[in-house]
């Protein structure tokens, strides 16, 4: 039974969007999170279907009150009540595959990012949603396995981009190597091309460098890569060096990639001096449109022109993100792609 793993750009029914609330990490920053949560459904649902999970019925309420139907298509919302942690849905919710024609949800296992933070609650979102029947009665597998949407990308042709850094880590599934980490995912995603990452991070992010921070596939051809040529900056001995390996890196059919350089932004900080995660590269592909996650930075402009050269078919969206990094992660890790037939 054939099994691939789905582009970003392919079509898709839904986004899923887990609420912020205060039970969350977000509480001392919520009303500047939910501005930004506001203006992704706005634009989501222009385009496509937008599954919301809340907390709990006063929750549901409270969205409900924050979302203006005159600047949104309301009937595209679907609501679905799922207990969570937080709100990085891009790594606890289902990675969606093919299956003999057929689209296949896999419930991974998550556990905070290495046990960083707690995940009992989010580890459960996938099964119960699926317990629930909103999933449209698609299949569902649920795996023994540590992995995390945001630590992933894939041309949807069997070729997954990723970093030894994360999918290493001592701290998600230590009783396998490299080549047992491959063989799992060949078989659960139909990988059968490898494109391992040694370098490349981001300061603040606690993520062990995901690659949905540092590079992405735009289509089968060309990856979009975070990239800094500031001597200066202390993120530019990494950076040059991931931008070596992504030089050397050629597809299945042994051509090189195009490499699209998106400049990072100027440095961010945290009210405690730690800098935070700003990355253009955690853009999210939709329905006939990119939405980009910007920072009130000289280089915002600079990384849409690229990002619309790479897509030159789709709308270019910019969203304020600088909320989001306070948490350390952006526009792509708060969102999770429901390819077309899962709703």
């Amino acid at each position: 039974m054939p099994i691939s793993l789905n582009a970003e750009w392919s079509r898709q029914s839904a986004i899923i969007l887990a609420w912020p609330h205060l039970q969350s990490d977000w509480h001392a920053i919520l009303e500047d999170a939910e501005r930004v949560y506001c203006d992704l459904a706005r634009h989501i649902t222009r385009f496509e279907k937008l599954l919301i999970l809340y907390h709990d019925a006063e929750h549901q309420q409270h969205i409900h009150s924050l979302l203006d139907p005159q600047t949104l298509e309301y009937d595209r919302i679907i609501w679905a009540q799922a207990v969570s942690n937080d709100s990085w849905a891009r790594d606890f919710g289902p990675i969606t595959v093919t299956s003999d024609g057929h689209p296949l949800l896999l419930d991974f296992t998550f556990n905070g990012w290495g046990n960083k933070y707690p995940a009992d609650l989010d580890n459960q979102i996938t099964r119960h949603l699926y317990m629930c029947g909103v999933f449209n009665n698609v299949r569902l597998n649920s795996l023994d396995f540590i992995l995390e949407g945001g630590a992933i990308d894939t041309d949807g042709r069997g070729t997954l981009l990723t970093t030894r850094r994360c999918l290493l880590a001592p701290t998600r599934n230590p009783q396998l190597d490299q080549a047992g980490i491959e063989a799992k995912l060949a078989e659960a995603l139909g990988i059968n091309h490898f494109l391992w990452l040694e370098h490349g991070e981001l300061a603040g992010d606690d993520t062990d460098s995901h690659i949905d921070m540092l590079a992405r596939f735009c289509n089968h051809s060309t990856i979009a890569f975070s990239h800094c040529d500031d001597p200066a900056d202390q993120h530019f001995e990494s950076l040059q060096a991931m931008f070596q390996e992504l030089q050397q890196m050629q597809s299945q059919d042994g051509t090189p990639y195009d490499l699209v350089p998106l400049p990072i932004p100027q440095a961010k900080f945290d009210d405690h001096g730690q800098r935070l995660p700003a990355s253009y590269a955690n853009f999210l592909i939709i329905n006939d449109a990119v939405l980009v996650p910007v920072y009130d930075d000289p280089a915002d402009q600079i990384a849409l022109e690229r990002l619309q050269s790479c897509f030159p078919d789709l709308e270019i969206i910019a969203i304020n993100c600088l909320p989001l990094i306070k948490q350390y992660g952006s526009l792509h890790c708060v969102t999770m792609q429901l390819p077309e037939g899962v709703l």
